[in-house]
């Protein structure tokens, strides 16, 4: 089942964005975090792109209403994160599919 991006936006208040995205930087900070990147694979392509090429990335993202939180966030590449964008992980599916990488994390 294909959805569209629009099926499934709700705008989200600047303030809460804004207070999301700070917690996002104080998370990178985070020894958590740092040990998460230092296996250097992306977690949606599971390619080995190491450490500094891996970047953020909100499962649900910030303004589909997700938090930066350790269970919404992973390290990905940054073609997998591009590619992403602003999707769900139900409307991410069919990348991942193609990828036969798919994971029910």
């Amino acid at each position: 089942m294909r959805f569209r991006v629009n099926e499934f936006y709700a705008p989200v208040d600047p303030g809460v964005l804004r207070r999301e995205r700070a917690r996002a930087r104080e998370l990178r900070e985070s020894g958590w975090w740092k040990r998460k990147l230092s296996t250097g694979i992306c977690y949606y392509c599971r390619r080995r792109v190491g450490t500094r090429a891996l970047t953020m990335d909100h499962i649900v993202p910030l303004g589909r209403g997700g938090r930066s939180v350790r269970g919404n966030v992973v390290p990905a590449c940054k073609d997998c994160n591009n590619r992403k964008q602003s999707s769900l992980p139900v409307e991410w599916q069919d990348y991942l599919t193609s990828l036969g990488s798919v994971s029910e994390e």
